[in-house]
């Protein structure tokens, strides 16, 4: 199987790695080629100006999703003209009363080719199976809600 990478990098800036007194922000680098400037979520202390680990786990399943939805749509014949989403992660604690991501919502809206129409009925049930094939989905727990609107 594949093995995908990316390198992350974090330098202390401060004398001393003190509780409360240090930044967490870093740095997470794809292909050897593109950075992005990551930090805390915001309510641990986290730049908003940066990425998060927990919008980037809401990123990476709605972007999967996404390109499974589309496999499976050119499949099925569908002229997709656009796709959107708007993910979100939701922090709290999981059964186990750790703080974790109990909960991403996705919220896909598909756009088709002037002329074609499928029935809502259809489209959740493609979204469906776009879930259950959906690589970063298997990897997750069984608390993501997929919202049709």
């Amino acid at each position: 199987m594949t093995a995908l990478s990316i390198r992350l990098h974090w330098q202390r800036r401060e004398a001393a790695l003190v509780t409360g007194k240090y930044s967490n922000a870093h740095t997470v680098q794809y292909d050897d080629r593109h950075d992005l400037p990551v930090d805390a979520a915001p309510d641990w202390g986290g730049d908003p100006a940066n990425t998060n680990p927990e919008q980037a786990l809401a990123a990476a399943l709605s972007s999967c999703h996404m390109m499974t939805f589309l496999a499976l749509a050119a499949k099925a014949g569908w002229p997709v003209a656009s796709y959107q989403d708007h993910a979100v992660a939701h922090l709290g604690k999981n059964p186990k009363g750790q703080m974790s991501v109990t909960q991403i919502d996705l919220h896909p809206v598909v756009h088709f080719d002037t002329g074609f129409a499928v029935q809502d009925a259809r489209i959740a049930e493609m979204q469906d199976r776009a879930h259950r094939y959906c690589f970063i989905a298997n990897s997750l727990a069984d608390s993501v809600q997929i919202n049709i609107l």
